[in-house]
Formats: C-alpha cells, sequence, structure tokens
C-alpha cells in the first residue's frame, strides 16, 4: 500500500526524523490558509499523487507570495500529470501539500529496500540526491552505495556512519545523517514497510540535515497491525478495479490485453498470462480468486473481469485441489447467466471432482468452450478472440 509524500512527512516526524513544516489542501482556499501558517517567505506547492516525477511534470511550484501560491494551487488542482511512473494516461491530482521552503545545499538520496535475494534490509544512499536512482545506477553505479543489514543485531550505527562517508556528506554532519539514517531504519522495520525512500534529502545551509521528501510502502500483509496507516489508503489513487477486487478477497492487476483470466494460485495465474502471450495473444488481467472461492466470488470475478471494456474472450484455468472443481462449475454456470456472457469463454479444469464440474458445464446449455489442459484452453481461447 502507497500513501502520499504528506502523510509519509507526518510518519517520518513521529519517529523523530527531520522534515519540513508543511500542511494538505484540498482546495485553493486550503492553499493559501496552509501558506499562511508557514514562516519564510519562499512557499512550495506540491501535487499528491502516488507516483515519483512530480517536478518534472509541473507538479511542484516554488511561491514567493499568497497570490502565487493561489495561482499554482488552482494550475495544479484537477491537472492531469504524466510521469514516468503513471504511465500515459497520467493520474489527477486531488490534493496539495504546501511546505515551507528549504535553503538547500546539498541534495543526497537515501533509500531502504528489502533484497528478497538475500533476504536482508539494504540501505542505498548516493550523493545524487534529487535525480531518478534508477538512472544513476544505470549511468553511474558507482556513486550508489549499500549497506545490508543483519538482522539478528540490527542496522548498527557504525553502518550509518560509514554509509555517510561513503556519500561524501559534510563531516560536520556526519552525526545528523547517521541519526536520521537510523531512525528512517526504525521507521522500516515498526511500520512493516516495503519501500522507505527519501529523495532528496537534503543538507541545509544553517547545518541541517531534512528529508525533502518522503515515499512509504507498506507491505499489504501485515497491514492488520497497523490500522492507523490502514487509514491512510487513498483509494481514489488506485484501479477501481483493484479497490473492487480487494472487497471480496480476489488478487487482480489490471493488464493492456484482451482475453480475461480467472485462475486459482498466484503461480499458476502467472503461467495462464505466459502461455496465452506464447499462442499470440494478450492477457488483460491476473486474476487469483484463491484456494477457497465459492460462487458468489466467481460471479464478483467474472463481473470484475467484464467490466474492462478490452476483454473480448475470458479463459478460466482452475486446478482443483483444495478447490472443488464442481463448485467452481456452479459459479461459472450462475455467474455466465447473471451477467448475460457473450463473449468467447474457454474453461480448462483439473482436480478435486472435475468429472462432476464438467458435466456441470456440459449440461448447462451455456456457449462455453471446454478444455483439456492449459496448453489446449489457451490455444482455444486465442484462436476465439482472433
Amino acid at each position: 500500500m502507497n500513501i502520499h509524500e504528506y502523510q509519509a512527512k507526518e510518519l517520518l516526524r513521529a519517529f523523530g526524523v527531520a522534515v519540513p513544516t508543511g500542511y494538505p489542501a484540498f482546495t485553493v482556499e486550503e492553499a493559501v490558509a496552509a501558506a499562511a501558517k508557514l514562516d519564510g517567505e519562499l512557499k512550495v506547492v506540491k501535487a499528491q499523487i502516488h507516483a515519483g516525477g512530480r517536478g518534472k511534470a509541473g507538479g511542484v511550484k516554488l511561491a514567493k507570495t499568497d497570490e502565487e501560491v493561489k495561482q499554482y494551487a488552482a494550475e495544479i488542482l484537477g491537472k492531469t500529470l504524466v510521469t514516468h511512473q503513471t504511465g500515459p494516461e497520467g493520474k489527477v491530482v486531488q490534493r496539495l501539500y504546501i511546505e515551507e521552503g528549504s535553503a538547500i545545499d546539498q541534495e543526497f538520496y537515501l533509500g531502504l529496500v528489502l533484497d528478497r535475494s538475500i533476504g536482508r534490509i539494504v540501505i542505498m544512499g548516493s550523493s545524487e540526491g534529487g535525480m531518478d536512482i534508477e538512472e544513476v545506477a544505470e549511468h553511474t553505479p558507482e556513486k550508489i552505495h549499500k549497506e545490508i543489514v543483519d538482522p539478528v543485531v540490527g542496522l548498527r550505527p557504525f553502518q550509518a556512519r560509514r554509509l555517510a562517508f561513503k556519500m561524501e556528506v559534510p563531516t560536520k554532519l556526519v552525526n545528523k545523517f547517521s541519526d536520521m539514517v537510523m531512525k528512517l531504519y526504525k521507521v522500516y522495520v515498526e511500520t512493516d514497510c516495503t519501500i522507505a525512500e527519501i529523495n532528496p534529502l537534503v543538507t541545509t545551509k544553517d547545518g541541517n540535515v531534512i528529508a525533502l521528501d518522503a515515499k512509504l510502502n507498506f507491505d499489504s500483509n501485515a497491514l492488520y497491525r497497523h490500522s492507523d496507516i490502514l487509514d491512510l489508503r487513498d483509494t481514489t489513487e488506485e484501479d477501481p478495479r483493484e479497490v473492487e477486487a480487494s472487497k471480496h478477497d480476489l488478487s487482480y492487476i489490471a493488464l493492456d490485453g484482451n482475453i480475461g483470466c480467472l485462475v486459482n494460485g498466484a503461480g499458476l495465474a502467472m503461467a495462464t498470462m505466459d502461455i496465452i502471450k506464447h499462442y499470440g495473444a494478450e492477457p488483460a488481467n491476473f486474476l487469483d480468486v484463491g484456494g477457497g472461492a465459492t460462487k458468489e466470488k466467481v460471479t464478483e470475478a467474472f463481473k470484475l473481469i467484464l467490466s474492462d471494456d478490452q476483454v473480448k474472450g475470458i479463459f478460466v484455468n482452475i486446478f482443483g485441489g483444495i478447490m472443488k472443481c464442481d463448485i467452481i462449475a456452479e459459479g461459472i454456470v450462475a455467474a455466465t447467466k447473471e451477467v448475460g456472457l457473450d463473449l468467447p469463454l474457454v474453461v480448462r479444469l483439473e482436480g478435486t471432482n472435475v468429472d462432476a464440474g464438467r458435466r456441470i458445464l456440459d449440461e448447462s446449455g451455456l456457449a462455453i468452450t471446454s478444455a483439456t489442459s492449459m496448453d489446449d484452453g489457451a490455444e482455444k481461447i486465442a484462436a476465439l478472440v482472433r
């Protein structure tokens, strides 16, 4: 789960991380009122969307007067920002963050991520702050420095200082930088983050170390432990179909193809998408109904697939282990009747009660094409859609 920059900064502030003062705003009037609360002549008007690259897309403006705050707020609110992370469709700005300006001296990058290949949290730092870290990694990888954390003892202060020296943080600010690294690590672990990123982390002309931007992503499987963080979820920033899927305990991710997939099990779902592509077609989604699907759940899954106007056919690929094929077949028949399906539908069933399941489909009187294997099913749905 992602949260907005202003929400991330409030969380960092609670852990003692230094961040500039700022206030969220949902209207132009709120933006002007927020700016009036801030000290200093320079105010920063920031679009709040779940994507990076806002500055390059015109979503971050520096204002020297209240009139400029008003002007920029009016320009940005309601604007569709297209960045390298939003895709060509972009994201509509529905909220702003009005923040005090900072006297920046140097910019750095600091990020924490879980490296699953070694099962360790890795802290990355670079003197190339403010840039896309992916570009730095591609063109100047020697400028990215890493510290690997031993989970038994956690992050040690000497590692934070060593990272500071590698990043060429000014000597007089090494202790402040190290303190921020230690606190950010605490945020990462205690809130079950998957990514904690400060870009840029800046040193200021008056000798401080500040998180000028903040991005926190959280492990959705751990949110039951953090109801306060779950309350920060902004569903308007998510695909409406994915939001609807989560209400019915379905794992759904929209893709760009035209063959809807309904599968049980993430691994089988991935294999199903691969074999559809093998036959020259494109999957429209990843959809895992899980191991305990009911007729109602299957019906909701069908509705979800059909909410995508690009879908021209559906491939149901079920291996019944815990899930029984006859229950799935009943759900498919009920869903097909309820939604009035008129698209090609190919069903491959295998596993527990498979004969009963196939019999239910055959006797339904519906235009359902049966498949004997995953390969057979993918070939048939690709041909029918073509």
